[in-house]
């Protein structure tokens, strides 16, 4: 899309949202960019982010949208409508990180982690594709992760929510393709500066169980040096390239975008799964007699 957009991002007050926002309002784009509680909890992201578009000049606008609620969803979708009467872009980037011994989290812990990682997409998403529908366009981005693909130790819960948003989105993209919405599930690897993830990761409730596992004392502590050691010398290692990278995505003409995006700076290369991934579901497809549901139906 070369022309302005109405963009709608979740969790944007720090992280990839943050970077993302900011980067598409640099660009020309209106922005929107939501977060829980714009009044307390995010209160200062949000003053932050009033100041730089003051500043720059920029269509930037905290907005408040709590993702664990469909209501809240929908007031926030409402206002843009009733202002701009379009979303062009939905980027379901809202998130929480959870990194720990898998057994020691308890059930509702990994069910809240789903809940945000996951369910809110559907949340967002029912708010935004009606508009969408009507319009016969859209694009739905997604913050998803290649380490639903390739998951690491301690990251279960995390991995596992990952999965279940990566399926979610994808089928979503199937079920709207002959309406012109477009989806593309963007799969960062991890970078361990820039997006405050292991900062404020949650921790398992039950930490008797974790002194039961001996013998892997220490390694949760160094995952992220290890993380750190595997970046490819070649590769950025900023999370400023994801922001950049799905600006490049915005402004790619409709029906050409990708459906997924890898960017990791450990070069897991979980693109070459992707690709057998596609090519397997593009035979399937074309034995059910639905192939054209593979892409988004022309404007």
């Amino acid at each position: 899309m070369s022309e302005q957009n109405i963009i709608l991002i979740t969790g944007a007050g720090s992280g990839f949202g943050r970077l993302t926002a900011l980067e598409l309002a640099h660009a020309g784009h209106v922005v929107y960019a939501s977060m829980r509680d714009v009044a307390d909890h995010s209160a200062r992201q949000a003053d932050e982010l009033r100041k730089i578009a003051r500043d720059d000049g920029i269509a930037l606008h905290p907005i408040e949208l709590d993702v664990r609620s469909e209501a809240s969803a929908r007031a926030a979708v409402d206002l843009i409508l009733a202002r701009h009467g379009r979303v062009d872009v939905a980027m379901n980037n809202a998130a929480m990180m959870m990194h720990g011994l898998t057994e020691a989290f308890r059930p509702e812990q990994i069910a809240e982690v789903i809940d945000l990682n996951a369910i809110s997409w559907v949340r967002v998403n029912r708010a935004v594709l009606p508009a969408m529908r009507r319009a016969g366009r859209g694009l739905l981005i997604y913050t998803g992760s290649g380490i639903n693909r390739l998951p690491d130790p301690f990251t279960g819960p995390y991995a596992a929510s990952k999965a279940a948003g990566d399926v979610l989105a994808e089928v979503m993209a199937f079920e709207t393709a002959r309406y012109g919405i477009e989806t593309v599930i963007v799969q960062p690897g991890a970078y361990t500066s820039g997006t405050d993830h292991f900062k404020h990761a949650v921790g398992p409730a039950d930490v008797e169980i974790v002194a039961q596992y001996d013998r892997v004392a220490g390694l949760l502590d160094q995952l992220a040096g290890r993380l750190d050691r595997t970046n490819l010398p070649d590769r950025r290692h900023d999370a400023q390239e994801v922001a950049e990278a799905i600006r490049d995505i915005v402004a790619i003409t409709p029906g050409r975008r990708p459906r997924r995006v890898d960017i990791d700076p450990q070069g897991r290369d979980v693109t070459r799964i992707n690709d057998v991934t596609a090519e397997l579901q593009r035979t399937f497809f074309a034995r059910m007699g639905v192939e054209d549901l593979l892409h988004p139906a022309a404007p």
